[in-house]
Protein backbone atom coordinates (compact mmCIF):
# COMPACT_ATOMS: atom_id res chain seq x y z
CA UNK A 1 0.00 0.00 0.00
CA UNK A 2 0.87 3.79 -0.47
CA UNK A 3 2.81 5.57 2.10
CA UNK A 4 0.29 8.12 4.22
CA UNK A 5 -0.33 11.33 2.70
CA UNK A 6 -1.03 14.44 5.08
CA UNK A 7 -4.29 16.27 5.09
CA UNK A 8 -5.05 19.53 2.91
CA UNK A 9 -6.29 22.55 4.84
CA UNK A 10 -9.83 23.60 3.59
CA UNK A 11 -7.85 26.93 2.17
CA UNK A 12 -5.20 24.55 0.36
CA UNK A 13 -7.85 22.21 -1.20
CA UNK A 14 -9.63 25.01 -2.58
CA UNK A 15 -6.83 26.90 -4.20
CA UNK A 16 -5.71 23.69 -5.30
CA UNK A 17 -8.92 22.56 -6.42
CA UNK A 18 -10.10 26.00 -8.02
CA UNK A 19 -13.21 25.72 -6.21
CA UNK A 20 -14.59 28.73 -4.88
CA UNK A 21 -17.35 28.45 -2.23
CA UNK A 22 -18.86 25.34 -1.36
CA UNK A 23 -21.87 25.75 -4.07
CA UNK A 24 -19.39 25.47 -6.65
CA UNK A 25 -17.94 21.62 -5.14
CA UNK A 26 -20.08 20.02 -8.11
CA UNK A 27 -18.72 22.23 -10.90
CA UNK A 28 -14.87 21.83 -11.39
CA UNK A 29 -14.73 17.58 -11.96
CA UNK A 30 -12.12 18.04 -14.42
CA UNK A 31 -9.89 20.41 -12.33
CA UNK A 32 -9.73 17.62 -9.65
CA UNK A 33 -10.47 14.79 -11.43
CA UNK A 34 -6.55 14.09 -12.14
CA UNK A 35 -6.65 14.89 -16.20
CA UNK A 36 -5.05 18.05 -17.77
CA UNK A 37 -3.60 19.12 -14.33
CA UNK A 38 -0.45 19.48 -12.49
CA UNK A 39 0.20 15.71 -11.79
CA UNK A 40 1.68 16.82 -8.26
CA UNK A 41 -1.51 18.52 -7.67
CA UNK A 42 -3.14 15.34 -8.40
CA UNK A 43 -1.19 13.54 -6.22
CA UNK A 44 -1.49 15.34 -3.21
CA UNK A 45 -5.37 14.87 -3.51
CA UNK A 46 -5.35 11.32 -2.41
CA UNK A 47 -6.84 10.09 0.27
CA UNK A 48 -4.94 9.92 3.64
CA UNK A 49 -3.93 6.03 5.12
CA UNK A 50 -3.93 4.69 8.60
CA UNK A 51 -2.93 0.79 9.73
CA UNK A 52 -5.56 -2.07 9.77
CA UNK A 53 -5.06 -2.79 12.77
CA UNK A 54 -2.02 -4.79 13.66
CA UNK A 55 -1.88 -6.54 10.63
CA UNK A 56 0.66 -4.88 9.22
CA UNK A 57 -1.23 -3.29 6.30
CA UNK A 58 -2.26 0.48 5.61
CA UNK A 59 -5.51 1.25 4.14
CA UNK A 60 -7.05 4.15 2.49
CA UNK A 61 -9.39 5.95 5.22
CA UNK A 62 -12.28 6.09 3.40
CA UNK A 63 -13.59 2.93 1.12
CA UNK A 64 -15.67 2.25 -1.93
CA UNK A 65 -18.47 0.15 -0.86
CA UNK A 66 -19.78 -1.47 -3.74
CA UNK A 67 -23.25 -1.97 -3.63
CA UNK A 68 -24.52 -0.24 -6.84
CA UNK A 69 -23.78 -0.87 -10.65
CA UNK A 70 -20.06 -1.51 -11.05
CA UNK A 71 -20.74 -2.80 -14.22
CA UNK A 72 -21.75 0.67 -15.63
CA UNK A 73 -19.52 3.04 -13.49
CA UNK A 74 -15.77 2.17 -14.54
CA UNK A 75 -14.99 5.62 -14.79
CA UNK A 76 -15.89 6.24 -11.25
CA UNK A 77 -14.03 2.93 -10.35
CA UNK A 78 -10.70 4.77 -12.05
CA UNK A 79 -11.76 7.74 -10.58
CA UNK A 80 -11.44 6.26 -7.00
CA UNK A 81 -8.08 4.85 -7.80
CA UNK A 82 -6.74 7.90 -8.65
CA UNK A 83 -7.98 9.72 -5.51
CA UNK A 84 -6.55 7.10 -3.20
CA UNK A 85 -9.64 5.30 -2.27
CA UNK A 86 -7.97 2.14 -2.71
CA UNK A 87 -10.19 0.14 -0.15
CA UNK A 88 -12.65 -1.28 -2.57
CA UNK A 89 -15.46 -3.28 -0.32
CA UNK A 90 -18.44 -5.78 -1.58
CA UNK A 91 -20.32 -9.09 -1.07
CA UNK A 92 -21.11 -12.46 -3.16
CA UNK A 93 -24.68 -11.30 -2.78
CA UNK A 94 -24.40 -7.40 -4.15
CA UNK A 95 -26.82 -7.08 -7.47
CA UNK A 96 -27.03 -10.99 -7.29
CA UNK A 97 -23.01 -11.01 -8.38
CA UNK A 98 -22.87 -8.02 -10.33
CA UNK A 99 -20.98 -5.80 -8.35
CA UNK A 100 -18.38 -8.00 -7.86
CA UNK A 101 -18.49 -8.69 -11.71
CA UNK A 102 -18.03 -4.83 -11.96
CA UNK A 103 -14.85 -4.64 -9.99
CA UNK A 104 -13.64 -8.15 -12.24
CA UNK A 105 -14.36 -6.32 -15.32
CA UNK A 106 -12.32 -3.49 -14.20
CA UNK A 107 -9.28 -5.36 -12.89
CA UNK A 108 -9.38 -7.38 -16.44
CA UNK A 109 -8.85 -3.79 -18.07
CA UNK A 110 -6.32 -2.32 -15.35
CA UNK A 111 -4.34 -5.43 -13.96
CA UNK A 112 -1.84 -2.96 -12.58
CA UNK A 113 -4.25 -1.93 -10.79
CA UNK A 114 -5.24 -4.83 -8.59
CA UNK A 115 -1.91 -4.36 -6.30
CA UNK A 116 -3.56 -0.69 -5.34
CA UNK A 117 -6.80 -1.87 -3.77
CA UNK A 118 -7.52 -3.64 -0.42
CA UNK A 119 -10.42 -6.02 -1.82
CA UNK A 120 -12.94 -7.16 0.60
CA UNK A 121 -15.79 -9.43 0.04
CA UNK A 122 -18.47 -11.09 2.21
CA UNK A 123 -20.27 -14.55 2.55
CA UNK A 124 -23.27 -15.03 4.27
CA UNK A 125 -23.24 -18.62 3.50
CA UNK A 126 -22.30 -18.80 7.15
CA UNK A 127 -21.13 -22.75 6.57
CA UNK A 128 -17.84 -23.94 5.62
CA UNK A 129 -18.88 -25.47 2.83
CA UNK A 130 -20.73 -22.66 1.68
CA UNK A 131 -18.19 -20.26 2.15
CA UNK A 132 -15.65 -22.43 0.46
CA UNK A 133 -18.38 -22.18 -2.52
CA UNK A 134 -18.77 -18.18 -2.27
CA UNK A 135 -15.39 -17.75 -1.94
CA UNK A 136 -14.11 -19.69 -5.25
CA UNK A 137 -16.99 -17.91 -6.85
CA UNK A 138 -15.94 -13.98 -5.77
CA UNK A 139 -12.11 -15.23 -7.23
CA UNK A 140 -13.45 -15.87 -10.31
CA UNK A 141 -16.00 -12.93 -10.55
CA UNK A 142 -13.20 -10.46 -9.44
CA UNK A 143 -10.72 -11.81 -11.98
CA UNK A 144 -8.24 -12.15 -9.35
CA UNK A 145 -6.12 -15.14 -7.49
CA UNK A 146 -6.94 -13.78 -3.57
CA UNK A 147 -9.29 -11.27 -1.34
CA UNK A 148 -6.86 -9.13 0.99
CA UNK A 149 -10.07 -9.88 3.73
CA UNK A 150 -12.73 -12.17 3.38
CA UNK A 151 -15.81 -11.57 5.95
CA UNK A 152 -18.94 -13.77 7.19
CA UNK A 153 -21.32 -11.53 6.42
CA UNK A 154 -23.87 -9.77 8.67
CA UNK A 155 -23.52 -11.38 12.26
CA UNK A 156 -25.62 -10.94 15.26
CA UNK A 157 -23.55 -12.78 17.62
CA UNK A 158 -19.66 -14.00 17.84
CA UNK A 159 -21.60 -17.69 17.90
CA UNK A 160 -22.48 -16.82 14.20
CA UNK A 161 -18.56 -17.68 13.71
CA UNK A 162 -18.24 -20.75 15.33
CA UNK A 163 -15.97 -23.36 13.44
CA UNK A 164 -14.42 -20.91 11.16
CA UNK A 165 -11.12 -20.63 12.67
CA UNK A 166 -9.79 -23.67 11.07
CA UNK A 167 -11.66 -22.47 7.75
CA UNK A 168 -9.59 -19.04 7.55
CA UNK A 169 -6.39 -20.60 8.15
CA UNK A 170 -7.13 -22.84 5.32
CA UNK A 171 -8.23 -20.24 3.02
CA UNK A 172 -5.29 -18.46 4.13
CA UNK A 173 -2.32 -21.24 3.46
CA UNK A 174 -4.06 -21.95 0.07
CA UNK A 175 -3.43 -18.01 -0.85
CA UNK A 176 -7.05 -17.39 -1.55
CA UNK A 177 -7.19 -14.71 1.45
CA UNK A 178 -4.73 -12.57 3.40
CA UNK A 179 -7.04 -11.96 6.67
CA UNK A 180 -10.86 -12.98 8.23
CA UNK A 181 -13.49 -11.45 10.16
CA UNK A 182 -16.85 -10.51 10.10
CA UNK A 183 -19.80 -7.34 9.39
CA UNK A 184 -22.24 -6.51 11.51
CA UNK A 185 -25.68 -4.46 11.71
CA UNK A 186 -26.81 -6.34 14.76
CA UNK A 187 -25.66 -6.15 18.45
CA UNK A 188 -22.45 -4.90 17.39
CA UNK A 189 -20.94 -3.66 20.76
CA UNK A 190 -21.22 -7.50 22.25
CA UNK A 191 -19.58 -8.75 18.59
CA UNK A 192 -17.23 -6.90 19.07
CA UNK A 193 -15.93 -7.33 22.72
CA UNK A 194 -16.79 -11.01 22.12
CA UNK A 195 -14.20 -10.65 19.02
CA UNK A 196 -11.51 -9.13 21.01
CA UNK A 197 -11.32 -12.51 23.41
CA UNK A 198 -10.87 -14.77 20.24
CA UNK A 199 -7.18 -13.83 19.38
CA UNK A 200 -7.73 -14.44 15.59
CA UNK A 201 -10.12 -12.35 13.92
CA UNK A 202 -8.18 -10.15 11.58
CA UNK A 203 -10.81 -7.18 10.98
CA UNK A 204 -14.31 -6.03 11.46
CA UNK A 205 -16.66 -3.74 9.73
CA UNK A 206 -19.91 -2.83 11.91
CA UNK A 207 -22.04 0.35 12.38
CA UNK A 208 -20.74 3.21 13.38
CA UNK A 209 -21.78 6.83 13.36
CA UNK A 210 -22.25 9.97 15.68
CA UNK A 211 -24.91 8.29 17.50
CA UNK A 212 -23.13 5.18 18.82
CA UNK A 213 -19.84 6.93 19.42
CA UNK A 214 -22.10 8.36 22.56
CA UNK A 215 -22.73 5.02 23.95
CA UNK A 216 -20.08 4.18 26.94
CA UNK A 217 -20.64 0.35 25.85
CA UNK A 218 -19.53 1.17 22.74
CA UNK A 219 -16.52 2.88 23.13
CA UNK A 220 -15.61 -0.40 25.54
CA UNK A 221 -16.07 -2.48 22.45
CA UNK A 222 -14.06 -0.25 20.12
CA UNK A 223 -11.16 0.20 22.87
CA UNK A 224 -11.03 -3.75 23.16
CA UNK A 225 -10.64 -4.30 19.82
CA UNK A 226 -8.07 -1.49 19.03
CA UNK A 227 -6.41 -3.16 22.14
CA UNK A 228 -6.36 -6.62 20.00
CA UNK A 229 -5.07 -5.35 16.99
CA UNK A 230 -8.54 -5.68 14.93
CA UNK A 231 -8.55 -3.64 12.04
CA UNK A 232 -11.49 -1.69 12.33
CA UNK A 233 -14.16 -0.36 9.69
CA UNK A 234 -16.92 1.91 10.42
CA UNK A 235 -20.05 1.76 7.78
CA UNK A 236 -23.52 3.56 8.21
CA UNK A 237 -21.91 6.23 9.37
CA UNK A 238 -24.50 9.09 8.76
CA UNK A 239 -26.82 7.32 11.33
CA UNK A 240 -30.46 7.68 9.62
CA UNK A 241 -29.59 10.25 6.68
CA UNK A 242 -29.56 13.78 6.16
CA UNK A 243 -30.21 16.23 9.17
CA UNK A 244 -33.84 17.43 8.81
CA UNK A 245 -34.87 20.66 8.91
CA UNK A 246 -37.94 20.63 11.45
CA UNK A 247 -36.33 22.07 14.74
CA UNK A 248 -34.29 25.10 14.65
CA UNK A 249 -31.68 23.34 16.41
CA UNK A 250 -30.95 21.15 13.38
CA UNK A 251 -31.07 24.52 10.95
CA UNK A 252 -28.81 26.15 13.28
CA UNK A 253 -26.76 22.82 13.17
CA UNK A 254 -26.70 22.48 9.36
CA UNK A 255 -26.32 26.22 9.14
CA UNK A 256 -22.94 25.99 11.28
CA UNK A 257 -21.28 23.45 9.61
CA UNK A 258 -22.42 25.31 6.05
CA UNK A 259 -20.39 28.47 6.94
CA UNK A 260 -17.22 26.20 7.86
CA UNK A 261 -16.97 24.94 4.48
CA UNK A 262 -18.48 21.11 4.64
CA UNK A 263 -21.94 19.64 5.05
CA UNK A 264 -23.81 17.82 7.66
CA UNK A 265 -22.85 14.20 6.26
CA UNK A 266 -19.16 15.33 5.50
CA UNK A 267 -19.49 16.77 9.29
CA UNK A 268 -20.68 13.05 10.36
CA UNK A 269 -17.74 11.38 8.50
CA UNK A 270 -15.25 13.74 10.23
CA UNK A 271 -16.80 13.05 13.31
CA UNK A 272 -15.74 9.30 13.41
CA UNK A 273 -12.05 9.72 11.28
CA UNK A 274 -11.43 11.62 14.75
CA UNK A 275 -11.10 8.46 16.53
CA UNK A 276 -7.88 6.62 15.31
CA UNK A 277 -9.17 3.38 16.34
CA UNK A 278 -11.24 3.59 13.26
CA UNK A 279 -9.17 2.68 10.20
CA UNK A 280 -11.62 3.71 7.69
CA UNK A 281 -15.54 4.52 6.37
CA UNK A 282 -17.37 2.62 4.02
CA UNK A 283 -19.70 4.85 2.20
CA UNK A 284 -21.64 3.35 -1.14
CA UNK A 285 -20.77 6.13 -3.76
CA UNK A 286 -22.84 5.56 -6.95
CA UNK A 287 -22.32 9.13 -8.53
CA UNK A 288 -18.84 11.04 -9.17
CA UNK A 289 -20.50 14.30 -6.97
CA UNK A 290 -20.62 11.54 -4.57
CA UNK A 291 -17.09 10.18 -4.11
CA UNK A 292 -15.69 13.78 -4.77
CA UNK A 293 -17.69 15.14 -1.24
CA UNK A 294 -16.53 12.36 0.56
CA UNK A 295 -13.10 12.56 -0.91
CA UNK A 296 -13.36 16.40 -0.12
CA UNK A 297 -13.98 15.43 3.39
CA UNK A 298 -11.34 12.82 3.86
CA UNK A 299 -8.57 15.51 2.54
CA UNK A 300 -9.41 18.21 4.58
CA UNK A 301 -7.73 19.14 7.68
CA UNK A 302 -8.59 20.22 10.49
CA UNK A 303 -11.12 18.75 13.32
CA UNK A 304 -14.74 19.24 14.78
CA UNK A 305 -14.61 21.68 17.08
CA UNK A 306 -16.20 21.36 20.63
CA UNK A 307 -18.93 23.07 19.58
CA UNK A 308 -19.53 21.29 16.38
CA UNK A 309 -19.70 17.86 18.64
CA UNK A 310 -22.56 18.88 21.53
CA UNK A 311 -24.60 19.80 18.65
CA UNK A 312 -24.31 16.28 17.07
CA UNK A 313 -24.85 14.89 20.15
CA UNK A 314 -27.50 16.95 21.16
CA UNK A 315 -29.22 16.55 17.30
CA UNK A 316 -28.21 12.92 18.31
CA UNK A 317 -30.35 12.68 21.45
CA UNK A 318 -32.97 14.88 20.47
CA UNK A 319 -33.87 12.49 17.49
CA UNK A 320 -32.80 9.22 19.34
CA UNK A 321 -36.74 7.40 18.16
CA UNK A 322 -36.09 8.13 14.89
CA UNK A 323 -33.08 5.72 14.72
CA UNK A 324 -32.62 1.91 15.49
CA UNK A 325 -29.38 1.30 16.86
CA UNK A 326 -29.57 -2.18 16.29
CA UNK A 327 -29.61 -3.72 19.92
CA UNK A 328 -32.11 -6.17 18.90
CA UNK A 329 -31.09 -8.23 22.12
CA UNK A 330 -33.56 -5.73 24.09
CA UNK A 331 -36.19 -5.79 21.82
CA UNK A 332 -36.20 -9.18 19.84
CA UNK A 333 -36.47 -11.58 23.46
CA UNK A 334 -39.78 -9.92 24.34
CA UNK A 335 -42.10 -11.02 20.72
CA UNK A 336 -42.94 -14.32 21.01
CA UNK A 337 -42.60 -15.29 17.01
CA UNK A 338 -38.90 -13.69 16.86
CA UNK A 339 -40.07 -11.44 14.27
CA UNK A 340 -37.17 -9.82 13.17
CA UNK A 341 -37.03 -6.26 13.87
CA UNK A 342 -33.13 -5.11 13.68
CA UNK A 343 -33.83 -6.46 9.50
CA UNK A 344 -37.12 -4.02 9.25
CA UNK A 345 -35.49 -1.50 10.99
CA UNK A 346 -32.53 -1.56 8.41
CA UNK A 347 -34.58 -2.30 5.18
CA UNK A 348 -36.61 0.79 6.49
CA UNK A 349 -33.56 3.08 7.14
CA UNK A 350 -32.43 2.33 3.61
CA UNK A 351 -35.80 3.28 1.95
CA UNK A 352 -36.46 5.95 3.73
CA UNK A 353 -33.51 7.77 5.36
CA UNK A 354 -30.88 6.84 2.82
CA UNK A 355 -33.79 7.86 -0.02
CA UNK A 356 -33.14 4.02 -1.97
CA UNK A 357 -36.33 2.18 -1.78
CA UNK A 358 -34.62 -0.06 -4.33
CA UNK A 359 -32.37 -1.18 -1.98
CA UNK A 360 -34.54 -1.41 1.13
CA UNK A 361 -36.88 -3.62 -1.10
CA UNK A 362 -33.98 -5.75 -2.05
CA UNK A 363 -32.81 -6.04 1.62
CA UNK A 364 -36.23 -7.17 2.40
CA UNK A 365 -36.33 -10.00 0.02
CA UNK A 366 -33.43 -11.67 1.76
CA UNK A 367 -35.51 -11.98 4.77
CA UNK A 368 -36.98 -15.47 5.25
CA UNK A 369 -40.78 -15.21 4.40
CA UNK A 370 -42.73 -13.95 7.34
CA UNK A 371 -47.07 -14.32 7.79
CA UNK A 372 -48.43 -10.84 7.41
CA UNK A 373 -50.42 -11.28 10.69
CA UNK A 374 -47.36 -11.62 12.44
CA UNK A 375 -45.72 -8.32 11.34
CA UNK A 376 -49.06 -6.57 11.21
CA UNK A 377 -50.56 -7.98 14.50
CA UNK A 378 -48.05 -8.53 16.94
CA UNK A 379 -48.11 -6.78 20.34
CA UNK A 380 -44.71 -4.57 20.24
CA UNK A 381 -45.42 -2.72 23.97
CA UNK A 382 -42.84 -4.69 25.89
CA UNK A 383 -40.28 -3.73 22.80
CA UNK A 384 -41.18 -0.61 23.06
CA UNK A 385 -40.74 0.10 26.81
CA UNK A 386 -37.70 -1.50 26.70
CA UNK A 387 -36.23 -0.07 23.48
CA UNK A 388 -33.16 2.75 24.57
CA UNK A 389 -34.47 5.16 22.08
CA UNK A 390 -38.00 5.03 22.56
CA UNK A 391 -39.18 4.01 18.72
CA UNK A 392 -42.42 3.18 18.12
CA UNK A 393 -41.49 -0.58 17.13
CA UNK A 394 -45.22 -1.34 15.99
CA UNK A 395 -46.08 1.30 13.65
CA UNK A 396 -42.63 1.60 12.24
CA UNK A 397 -42.76 -2.53 11.87
CA UNK A 398 -46.40 -2.08 10.21
CA UNK A 399 -44.99 0.53 7.80
CA UNK A 400 -42.04 -1.20 6.53
CA UNK A 401 -44.25 -4.51 5.71
CA UNK A 402 -46.91 -2.13 3.72
CA UNK A 403 -44.09 -0.10 2.01
CA UNK A 404 -41.25 -3.10 1.35
CA UNK A 405 -43.21 -6.23 1.05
Amino acid sequence: MKKERRSLSRREFLKKTGVIGLGSIMTPFARISGYGVDPAIAAEMSVPTRPFGRTGVNISILSLGGMFDTIGNQLLLRQAVKWGVTYWDTANSYSGGRSEEGFGRYFQKYPEDRKKIFLVTKSGAWGQSGMTRDLNLSLERMKTDYIDLFFIHGISRIGDVSGMKQWAEKAKSDGKIKLFGFSTHTNMEECLSDAAKLGWIDGIMMTYNYRLMRSDRMRRAVDACSKAGIGLTAMKTQGGGAVRSDTEIEMNMAGRFLSKGFTDGQAKLKSVWENEMISSICSQMPTLSLLMGNVQAAVMAGRLSKKDRELLDLYAGKTAADYCCGCTHICEPTLSDAIPVGDMMRCLMYSRSYRDPARGKEEFRRIPPWNVSLITEADYTLAEQRCPQRMPIGKLMREAFLELA
